[in-house]
């Protein structure tokens, strides 16, 4: 057994892989030139922009034209919330309202640009409830669009994340698009926490707008697209020279895209040699630490989740003082979001699930992108139930 640190908080970033700075380099080094231009190094930077948009597109069952690369996954969020809100407004009947639907568990980048939509723009938004699980309430989805289709507002979008970071719970999509459309309302997907560890099929799905962050599957930090099909009208956010089908105006970073395409193939090519092997591990950790520690309890679904992905909450502790002990004992992992500046919170998902405040405290998150060796399993439990004694839970 190793004393080296396990790190768990592989919900938070991926490494970045020697393949994909060597596939990025040359375009920042001899190949650094301006894809829009017509001399020989910016028709180069072109082809590998394209190859790029076309490779990553495939990755996500997507075709290229539907690729739009960003800065992240809060930028694409942001676009698709109020760039297909805004362009719906066009359409709609003076004086009436625009209606945004997203579950209770959405990340900030998807609930906040709705607010924001509220905000400036009268716009109505209904939040759909999760199960006990972390899961949409499908029924609840019904009503509220039903109940947004009134004399004063109409819903313009779905947005529903395709899996949780804080639970692990992978939503049914499918259902949700078929409910949407049923109304003839577009529905976005945030696939920030799942593209690399499940298989993602955008237009199969009969998705309409899809959004992923490249650091969350290998790239560096500050990359990102939003796929969104032609049908859907949708404002771009940023004016400009009117790159990326003018809804991303500016100068593509062409190491960008070709790390994102790069990345986010090994990550699946990865996925599908190692992901019975994964699945495998992370349940014999779950089945662990729930032996070990009777008063812990796994949240989210046991059944739909990420493929390494253990959560868990210790009514009793919390989940910062679990957080720091753990990390004294060469465990690093994370409580809830990662996307929290730093700050320990409650859980946001879950409240929406049901739980008390004082219990949400005391959540902890596992994840990781590799299979876990049994030595490391019985480590991680083995510093989970000394924390827990430590803390006074016994």
């Amino acid at each position: 057994m190793t004393d080296a640190t396990l790190y768990l908080d592989a919900a938070a970033t991926e490494p970045v892989s020697g393949n994909v700075i060597d596939a990025m380099l040359p375009f920042m080094t001899d190949a650094y030139a301006n894809p829009a231009s017509v001399h020989q190094d910016g028709k180069t930077a072109a082809r590998a922009l394209d190859a790029a948009r076309r490779s990553f597109a495939g990755d996500l069952g997507a075709h290229a034209d539907d690729v739009i690369f960003t800065s992240g996954g809060t930028e694409s969020d942001n676009l698709a919330i109020k760039g297909i809100a805004l362009a719906a407004m066009r359409r709609l009947p003076q004086g009436v309202r625009p209606c945004i639907v997203v579950s209770a568990v959405e990340h900030p980048a998807v609930a906040e640009s709705a607010r924001w939509m509220a905000r400036f723009f009268d716009a109505d938004v209904f939040t759909v409830p999760v199960d006990g699980r972390g899961r949409i309430r499908l029924d609840a989805l019904e009503g509220a669009l039903v109940a947004g289709d009134g004399a004063g507002s109409r819903p313009v979008l779905v947005s529903v994340m395709l899996a949780n970071n804080e639970v692990g719970a992978i939503q049914p999509v499918e259902d949700v698009v078929r409910i949407a459309h049923r109304h003839h309302v577009p529905v976005h997907v945030d696939a920030v926490q799942a593209a690399g560890q499940v298989p993602i099929h955008m237009r199969d799905w009969d998705v309409d707008a899809l959004s992923v962050s490249g650091h969350k599957f290998g790239t560096p930090k500050g990359l990102g697209a939003l796929l969104v099909r032609g049908r859907v009208p949708i404002e771009p956010l940023l004016s400009g020279g009117g790159q990326e089908r003018g809804l991303r105006s500016g100068t593509q970073n062409v190491a960008g895209a070709v790390g994102l395409a790069i990345a986010l193939d090994e990550s699946i090519t990865f996925m599908r040699e190692h992901h019975a092997e994964l699945v495998a591990s992370r349940d014999r950790l779950i089945r662990g630490v729930l032996e070990a520690i009777p008063q812990a309890r796994l949240t989210g679904d046991p059944e739909h989740r990420l493929p390494g992905h253990a959560s868990f909450i210790f009514p009793g502790v919390t989940g910062e003082a679990l957080l720091v002990d753990l990390d004294a004992r060469g465990i690093e992992c994370s409580s809830g979001s990662a996307c929290a500046i730093g700050r320990h919170e409650i859980p946001s998902t879950l409240l929406a699930m049901g739980l008390e405040p004082a219990v949400a405290k005391s959540a902890l998150r596992l994840t990781f992108r590799r299979p876990l060796a049994d030595a490391d399993i019985a480590r991680i439990i083995d510093a989970l139930r000394a924390s827990c004694e430590s803390l006074g839970l016994h």
